[in-house]
């Protein structure tokens, strides 16, 4: 089992809190803090490219 240490929640509106962590591998993660076994994992790159993208709108058409 990774052990991930998870920063403090980023929630926004109401009850939408996510978290993000980093493993002893260098590996970033980000979670749902509805429930500690759900996650998304890849490199620290591969999710710094993935949060560029929502903030530049690539998935504003899931909105």
């Amino acid at each position: 089992m990774t052990d991930i240490h998870w920063d403090d929640a980023f929630c926004s509106e109401g009850a939408n809190c996510f978290r993000f962590g980093l493993d002893e591998e260098g590996r970033a993660y980000i979670g749902s803090t509805a429930d500690a076994s759900v996650h998304v994992s890849d490199s620290v790159e591969a999710l710094r490219a993935l949060i560029s993208a929502v903030k530049s709108g690539a998935a504003d058409h899931l909105l």
